[in-house]
Formats: structure tokens, C-alpha cells, sequence
């Protein structure tokens, strides 16, 4: 009943984005001149929603087509395949089954916001001074406008001051004084709340990829570290092919670690330097990690929060006392609440009122 079958599998998606599609064809050949009738096709599968399985019958050397688009809902590795395909008789007495094709991997990757400008406190450290060169290459950083002079690139114009004031005004750049970005995203499972991709776990790795991407399209030198079953480290570079490789970190990324907010600071805090700037990521509703974040500062690290609010995305704890904690000490942060637009909000600017200053 399955002799004389042909199939072709084709999967066309190895890797995908959360929310992109992954696509699929598979053909299916009978070369007998009896019609196939209720033919059972199961495309085992270990991606969320993926509709894996049909009934379908074939003529007379008959050929027929599934194609599949099932949409990517969560980050992770899956896998598709082999297809089993199952014949029964008329009566439904028998059953014959054969597998086609074989196992193949499926990377998913967390959905990116696409943030415009982030609040990075570079103004805002003490002794920042000492860093503070200006460039005649262009740099993410600007530091002043002043009077075009021949030589100067067509690019270094800065357009809405000429119009405004009637002559060619250029940008001014500066080294850059924090030329690391370190993530260091917290995965302990003890303040991680929610489900699937409402799930403090979830916003975080997107969070990540968000800034991830940012800062290396604006040509600085970013780094990644977790602990989940154990620790991931992704030492701080720059360009597409780094970026690629963060997001595979962050889609295999799991909040079942054991490692607290504050000892993954303490951990890392010997690679930080003046030059470096730190975001800490947490759903954590304890202060002690913040302890660990001022403690950076005092070293001249430049600092951001971003925390999530537990008590959005289901837990009866809120985080109130950190975000007071934050403001007292002055650390620039973030707020992240469930179903908050990633790009509007890690797209805006903090209050001045976020000012740091060293050794108090």
C-alpha cells in the first residue's frame, strides 16, 4: 500500500526570527495505477505550533504537494523530521508505515527590537575627562559642531544647523570613551515569571538582541554574559558575523540557572574597565545586585539598569523597592513592563534626574 511511493522533503528555513516564517514543501509521488487512498502524514516535529500532520490520497500516479508556513513563536533549537507516512485497508485492520527523509535542525532566533538611540551615561561619569579626545574619523560619538573648513568630509555636515544659521556647519567627533559594551543577562530561575513569549525569559533574550544590535551597527564592541546550566560568555567584538553569534547564544538561552544577579556581576566585574559600560538585565525583585552595579561606578564603569516587572507578567511580587533602590543611587534604568513596545521605550531618553557620581 506504501510501495511505489516517491517523496521529496525540502525544508527551506534553517534559521528564522521569532515571528518570521518557516517554510517547507514536501512531494509526494505514486508511480502505481491503484489510487492511494487515506494516506496519513505525520511530519514529526518539535516546533510550537507546526501543523504536522494530514490525511491526503493520491489517483493514479497521482502526485501531490503539502506546503507548510508555520510562523516562529518561540527562540530555541527544534527539529523536523523524518516523515512517517501510514496506509490502512478499507477496513481498517492494517496499517503500513514507512519513514522518509530524515532529522534535520531548525534554529530560532529571539525577535530584535529595532532601537533608534539608547541611554548610555556617558556624560554623566567622573573622570571622564581623561578620555575625552576628539577624532577626525567619524565615531558614534558627536562632539560639538563648528564652522566647515576646506578638507572637511560631506558627510561630517550637519544639516539642520546650516540651514538654520545660513553657512556649512560640521560635526565634531571624540573617541569614544567606553569602547565595550557588556549584556549580562539575568537567567536565575528564581525570578524568572510568565509563559512562552510572555515570559520575563523571553523579553530578556529580545531585550539583548535589541541592544546587541544597536550598538554594533553604531561600530562598538559588544559583549554577552549568562548563566544558565552554565556560564556563556561572548567576548566583546564588533561586526555581523559577532552579532550572528549572540543571537545563537541568546536562542538557546534558558532561565534555569542558579547563579544570582549579583554574583554574575561579582564574577565579571574583573574584565570591566573605565572604558567599558555594563547593562544589567534582571526580572530580580532584590537590591543586593544593585549593590554590585554601584560598586562598578566607583571604579568608573559606566552603568545602565533594565529590569523587568514581575509582578506584569504574573508574580505577587513586586519590584517597587528596586526601582526606589535604582533612583537612590542614582542608576540610570529602564523600566520593562509585560507587553511593552521594546523599540518605544529602550528608544527613549532617561531623565536628567539619573546622575552618577563616583566613590559615594
Amino acid at each position: 500500500m506504501i510501495n511505489r511511493l516517491e517523496v521529496e522533503i525540502i525544508r527551506e528555513t534553517q534559521r528564522a526570527t521569532q515571528g518570521q516564517s518557516i517554510r517547507g514543501r514536501i512531494t509526494l509521488r505514486s508511480s502505481s495505477i491503484i489510487p492511494k487512498i487515506w494516506l496519513e502524514l505525520s511530519d514529526q516535529s518539535t516546533i510550537p505550533s507546526h501543523t504536522s500532520k494530514r490525511a491526503i490520497t493520491l489517483s493514479s500516479r497521482g502526485t501531490t504537494v503539502w506546503s507548510y508556513n508555520t510562523k516562529a513563536l518561540l527562540r530555541g533549537l527544534y527539529t523536523l523530521g523524518p516523515l512517517t507516512v501510514t496506509a490502512t485497508d478499507p477496513f481498517g485492520f492494517f496499517k503500513f508505515s514507512k519513514t522518509f527523509g530524515s532529522e534535520s535542525s531548525l534554529l530560532i532566533y529571539p525577535y530584535t527590537p529595532e532601537i533608534t538611540y539608547f541611554n548610555t551615561p556617558s556624560s554623566n561619569l567622573p573622570g571622564e575627562g581623561h578620555f575625552r579626545k576628539r577624532s577626525h574619523n567619524i565615531t558614534p560619538n558627536i562632539f560639538g559642531l563648528r564652522d566647515y573648513v576646506s578638507g572637511d568630509a560631506f558627510n561630517r555636515i550637519h544639516w539642520p544647523s546650516t540651514a538654520r544659521k545660513g553657512r556649512t556647519i560640521v560635526k565634531e567627533f571624540e573617541i569614544d570613551p567606553s569602547s565595550e559594551i557588556w549584556l549580562l543577562l539575568d537567567l536565575d530561575k528564581t525570578h524568572h515569571v510568565g509563559v512562552n513569549v510572555n515570559s520575563t525569559e523571553e523579553v530578556s533574550a529580545q531585550i539583548c538582541a535589541g541592544l546587541a544590535r544597536y550598538f554594533i551597527q553604531s561600530n562598538r564592541s559588544v559583549g554577552l554574559a549568562f548563566f544558565d546550566s552554565a556560564m556563556k560568555i561572548d567576548k566583546p567584538e564588533k561586526g555581523n558575523s559577532h552579532f550572528t553569534r549572540i543571537l545563537e547564544s541568546l536562542a538557546l538561552a534558558k532561565a534555569m540557572g542558579t547563579v544570582t544577579m549579583e554574583n554574575l556581576i561579582l564574577d565579571q566585574s574583573p574584565k570591566f574597565g573605565r572604558h567599558s559600560t555594563v547593562i544589567a538585565i534582571t526580572p530580580s525583585t532584590t537590591t543586593q545586585w544593585i549593590t554590585e552595579l554601584r560598586s562598578l561606578n566607583n571604579r568608573g564603569v559606566q552603568i545602565t539598569a533594565i529590569t523587568l516587572s514581575g509582578d506584569s507578567f504574573g508574580s505577587s511580587i513586586s519590584s517597587d523597592n528596586v526601582h526606589k533602590s535604582l533612583e537612590q543611587n542614582g542608576i540610570p534604568y529602564y523600566n520593562i513592563a509585560a507587553g511593552t513596545d521594546l523599540t518605544n521605550e529602550l528608544s527613549r531618553k532617561i531623565p536628567r534626574k539619573f546622575k552618577l557620581t563616583s566613590g559615594d
